[in-house]
């Protein structure tokens, strides 16, 4: 799917920093600008290196600094706020294109100079490729300026001005040929423009509108100190290149461009989607795929630019981005990468930066792990993989069972509960210091759902593997009968969305939680094992859609709810209030979707219901970050996307839904 823009796009500066493009390499690192060429965000980046995938992560190469030379006059093509007035770099004026397919292009016009840009990513590299295709028609010659905007630092940190950076560079073979080296990193180039040193500056303050509206570091900047210079004679077009990486020998600009061409035309192959939003989403699922060097294993990040491989993220993103993409190598891998660190019967919610312990504060992505397990054998029917999975799946039943880490326990009646103090052990697990905004210590919603519908795959597995036990079905049973009696709220038509803890309805913490309207019931009625009947199951889909659904996803909390917040802005503190307290997710409405089809049997008419629903959810690909799915929008009047802006388990569940369409065909 080729996404094009023009001029009104970018009317004003602020426009043309609304939408951005996102690149990745596979081991964790990307490239992201803005339609007009600028970083918006601290984290964005021209190279946003990861020397060890997937997480650690170095900012390279920042932006880049463009001035056109014609004739005595300087005119800057490149688009940046900086924090000082009046210094703002204004290149869009003359910017008339801006188009992402496999990779972005943006185009200028210039009094009879004609000058695009093509920014590329090398797939399984941390090498960047820059290509400037310059066209003069003017009488004389014209000369154009390229400065890279240096960081080498960690992602999230902010250039040292007392940072040193050494530089060296020759002319081999008709190029220049260099290394540039700070903060224990190196950086290779090669250029078949001039390179030129330059006097050393760290440059102007650079204002991040982006990270401003979200409370986070709003200002930062970089190093330079050489530039690349292009030149095009009267009457001619020239085309030059220029490619950084990581590693001593670079490839040329074709081989970089035809390794992601080649990647995702493989993608696109493999899934065998005809229509275009379905193929851009399979495109956006390719983005989240890493290596992880501490398995040499697939790994599936959780989103860009901010997060990392999660437990729970990677579960639920999993069938999505992988199995309805028919990529069932990757699919085995990763579960492989998370059956390594599975540990008291829970995996890891997250592997963080650096070489520290797992963090395994997370009661769902165990269960979540056993239906992505039941999804990926339901599609291949690999009974060699499920043997392998099969002791972490029973040690996961077992300590649930029997009781775990994070007060995760079954109860007399069969149901699980989990959590208590602070511990926030379900995907609404925002704390700050001692406030939680959405406690749900005790017996959540969809947190049972997930383990009936665990324990029912395992009597299913059981019975493949011959093992001969009954206990994973008297189990299930057990849960069968004391959920509805447990969870449905016959008044509200819906289901309660936690059981709180007894101490913490006495304490007063907790006593509404049972008669909020929330989004977790759907997946009660979406997952393939049922607990309600289908007349039940038919109320809690249209009490959801009633009251929770918007065109880009589902709120979190009912907007007549007193603690529901219309809108996801300002400071840290303001933003995880309002996070999980009515802020519209993109997820959920995959499981909304697939809820509504259950219940209406799969028929032509609900087809066409959600096809037209999903058409409305299509016009998000243009916005945000091209060709992606966000993470979150506003609850009251979701319009613009907001977080993360390119979020796995938002393009992993809209697959499903494309994938569910097909195959019930």
């Amino acid at each position: 799917m080729r996404f094009v823009y023009g001029t009104r796009n970018w009317n004003t500066f602020e426009r043309g920093e609304e939408n951005c493009c996102l690149m990745t390499n596979g081991l964790g690192g990307f490239s992201s600008l803005s339609q007009i060429g600028s970083c918006s965000r601290n984290d964005q980046a021209v190279l946003m290196a990861c020397v060890q995938p997937p997480n650690h992560r170095f900012l390279m190469i920042h932006r880049l600094e463009e001035v056109l030379c014609l004739e005595g006059k300087k005119l800057f093509l490149s688009s940046q706020d900086l924090a000082q007035p009046g210094k703002r770099e204004e290149g869009y004026r003359y910017q008339v294109s801006f188009s992402f397919e496999d990779y972005p292009q943006w185009t200028y016009q210039v009094k009879g100079v004609r000058v695009r840009r093509t920014l590329v990513l090398m797939q399984g590299k941390n090498t960047v490729g820059l290509r400037y295709e310059i066209c003069n028609r003017r009488e004389r010659p014209i000369r154009l300026e390229m400065t890279p905007h240096l960081q080498f630092v960690r992602k999230g940190e902010r250039l040292s001005a007392g940072q040193r950076f050494a530089v060296s560079a020759g002319f081999e073979g008709g190029s220049w040929k260099g290394k540039i080296c700070s903060n224990g990193l190196t950086l290779y180039f090669r250029t078949d423009g001039l390179w030129e040193r330059t006097p050393e500056r760290f440059c102007e303050t650079l204002r991040y509108a982006a990270d401003e509206r979200d409370g986070k570091m709003e200002l930062g900047r970089s190093f330079a100190d050489q530039r690349i210079c292009f030149e095009a004679e009267a009457g001619q077009t020239a085309v030059y290149e220029t490619v950084w990486g990581m590693e001593e020998e670079l490839p040329d600009m074709e081989k970089i461009l035809d390794s992601v061409r080649l990647f995702r035309k493989s993608w696109i192959e493999r899934a065998g989607y005809e229509g275009e939003p379905q193929r851009a989403l399979v495109l956006a699922a390719s983005q989240f795929i890493s290596l992880r060097a501490s398995t040499q294993k697939a790994t599936l990040l959780a989103g860009f630019p901010f997060f990392e491989d999660w437990g729970r993220d990677t579960m639920i993103a999993l069938t999505g981005c992988c199995l309805s993409t028919r990529q069932y190598a990757l699919a085995e891998e990763i579960l492989e990468t998370f059956m390594a660190y599975c540990k008291k019967g829970l995996l890891p919610n997250l592997f963080p930066e650096g070489g520290k312990e797992p963090v395994y504060n997370t009661a769902d992505a165990s269960l979540l792990f056993i239906l992505a397990v039941y999804e990926y054998h339901r599609r291949t029917g690999d009974l060699a993989f499920l043997e392998r999975a099969w002791p972490v799946m029973e040690e996961i039943v077992s300590c649930y069972k029997n009781g775990t880490d994070y007060a995760i326990r079954m109860e007399e009646d069969g149901l699980l509960t989990a959590g208590q103090g602070y511990d926030q052990v379900t995907w609404m697990d925002v704390r700050i210091g001692d406030i939680l905004p959405t406690p749900r210590h005790g017996k959540a919603v969809e947190l049972n759902a997930y383990w009936y519908n665990a324990l029912r795959i395992m009597d299913l597995f059981q019975k493949l593997l011959q093992k001969g036990t009954e206990e994973y079905e008297k189990t299930a049973d057990l849960v069968f009968h004391s959920f509805e009696k447990t969870f449905w709220n016959e008044a509200l038509g819906c289901l309660r969305d936690v059981i709180p803890l007894l101490e913490e309805t006495d304490a007063g913490k907790n006593t509404t939680a049972q008669d909020q309207i929330r989004c977790n019931q759907i997946w009660v009625v979406s997952l393939p094992f049922s607990l309600l009947s289908p007349e039940k199951e038919k109320r809690v889909a249209e009490t959801v859609f009633q009251k929770l659904y918007t065109p880009f996803g589902l709120r979190t909390l009912d907007p007549a709810d007193k603690a529901f917040h219309p809108v996801y802005s300002g400071a840290q503190l303001d933003r995880d209030l309002a996070y999980h307290q009515g802020t519209v997710w993109v997820f959920p409405l995959g499981g909304y979707f697939l809820a509504y089809l259950k219940c209406h049997g799969y028929s032509r008419e609900a087809k066409d219901v959600v096809r037209e629903q999903l058409s409305w959810l299509e016009t998000a690909l243009w916005e945000g970050c091209i060709g992606q799915l966000p993470e979150i929008y506003d609850g009251e009047r979701p319009c613009f996307s907001k977080g993360c802006f390119a979020q796995a388990w938002s393009v992993g569940e809209i697959l499903r839904v494309y994938e569910a369409l097909e195959e019930k065909e």
